[in-house]
């Protein structure tokens, strides 16, 4: 059965989705959240989905509001098919279910502090690669997942998944 999802979203994010402040959900935060940011690369609209505890990201790229609705089929279905790309169970960061998908504001700013930056490579990365057109979408996805960050010590966000699935053995 899958558990309430909470997508924390940036104002941009917010504004993307036309959600409005009275519409949000209020949980306490979560390690098993999920932040939603969106940005812009080579001039195209890109979504940067982050989990909570892992830092676990999902690179979206050339989406349009329309594609986001249904919401929760459209989040849950970029989330699996990335952690099947990385030969992950679909339950790993908790039983997701397009239909249990709450929509709530940012809670952490460390959480955003990765995210931005991790966009400050994807900016980089693009203009190296010649555009996002000369780009592949999935490695940048992959070369994120390896990329040191200083939670629990440096780590990256495949080997944070790994000790999430570790001790909850």
């Amino acid at each position: 059965m899958a558990t309430l999802m909470t997508l924390r979203c940036t104002k941009k994010a917010l504004a993307l989705l036309k959600v409005r402040a009275r519409e949000l959900a209020d949980p306490p935060p979560s390690d098993d959240d999920w932040y939603l940011n969106r940005l812009w690369l080579d001039r195209r609209k890109c979504l940067l989905l982050t989990h909570a505890e892992t830092l676990f990201p999902v690179l979206v790229v050339d989406v349009r509001a329309a594609d986001l609705r249904p919401l929760g089929t459209f989040v849950v279905g970029k989330i699996e098919a990335e952690l099947a790309s990385e030969r992950l169970p679909a339950d790993c960061l908790g039983r997701l279910g397009p239909d249990a998908v709450q929509v709530a504001k940012t809670a952490s700013r460390s959480v955003l502090g990765f995210m931005n930056e991790m966009a400050f490579y994807l900016e980089y990365a693009v203009a190296e690669a010649g555009g996002l057109g000369s780009s592949d979408v999935g490695e940048l996805n992959r070369d994120l997942r390896r990329r040191l960050h200083s939670r629990d010590g440096y780590a990256t966000p495949l080997e944070l998944v790994a000790r999430r699935s570790a001790t909850a053995k």
